[in-house]
């Protein structure tokens, strides 16, 4: 089984390029989505995270809201929630490539966001990245409900700069040219990797660790 990871900068279309790849029959683990299910009622990171950010859990679910703004600009406390988080993460993607393995599946794709900067790359066999012009970028971003360029800066200076995440990518695909043009481009690596022999990560030889890339070095993520 192929393991594809897919990733991309906010607003680069990751979301549209995911929805895509399941319509080519690809299974697509979603880590937001994942996420999402340990912050509600009975998720496994509400005790956590109410243990070191009381004012963000309310009425027995995370209020992500309330979370971002106690965690965005304090990398001390980012590490915190990281740490909580990432290994519940990583424990559901574990089980979807495990069923996804039973299934017979050939190609699974793994939507990671910070792929890259959590050292996801150990986890998957190749990498997809999503881009799109910056201007592009940021009027897809400052579109959405709540969100400024005061913020955005901000998430943007946590992520990997995307003309790096594409010098180290397996494959890069446009996501400004068109929906049928980031198809397209999708549809033909689908076909690429289904011919191609099985994956190096699964079935797991060992558990792998996170790793970050000998090619990262020339970006640090920055301190508050």
């Amino acid at each position: 089984m192929i393991v594809l990871g897919l990733t991309g900068s906010i607003g680069m279309g990751k979301s549209t390029a995911a929805a895509m790849l399941r319509r080519l029959g690809c299974p697509v683990h979603d880590a937001d989505a994942t996420v999402h299910r340990l912050y509600a009622r009975g998720g496994a990171a509400v005790a956590p995270i109410q243990a070191l950010f009381p004012q963000a859990v309310r009425d027995g679910s995370v209020d992500r809201v309330a979370l971002s703004a106690a965690v965005l600009g304090n990398q001390a406390a980012l590490r915190r929630l990281e740490a909580v988080v990432h290994p519940l993460v990583q424990k559901a993607s574990r089980d979807f490539l495990r069923l996804q393995a039973q299934r017979g599946m050939k190609l699974v794709v793994m939507d990671i966001p910070l792929l890259y900067e959590t050292g996801g790359r150990a986890r998957v066999d190749q990498v997809l990245v999503v881009s799109a012009p910056r201007f592009l970028q940021r009027s897809r971003v400052l579109a959405r409900p709540g969100m400024d360029v005061v913020k955005l800066d901000r998430i943007l200076a946590r992520q990997m700069p995307d003309a790096l995440k594409r010098r180290l990518a397996d494959y890069t695909v446009p996501t400004g040219l068109g929906r049928a043009v980031t198809f397209r481009h999708l549809a033909h690596i689908v076909k690429t990797l289904r011919l191609q022999p099985t994956g190096r990560v699964w079935p797991p030889r060992r558990q792998p660790h996170d790793h970050i890339s000998p090619f990262l070095s020339c970006w640090k993520k920055p301190h508050a």
